[in-house]
């Protein structure tokens, strides 16, 4: 799970960085949305590894 969480990370950032030349409207969007994305799957991810296991 934290590899997706790590991949929707490198993901948004290269939205962003394309929203930075010239193509703002739908890049950023994209990278607002995959932003959160990948900080829902970080937190579920934490949330999971510090489970103590019977």
């Amino acid at each position: 799970m934290l590899q997706w969480a790590i991949t929707f990370l490198i993901i948004a950032l290269i939205a962003g960085a394309l929203g930075m030349f010239g193509l703002e409207g739908t890049a950023m969007e994209i990278a607002r949305i995959l932003f959160f994305v990948f900080l829902v799957m970080f937190v579920v991810s934490l949330v999971m590894g510090r489970r103590v296991r019977g």
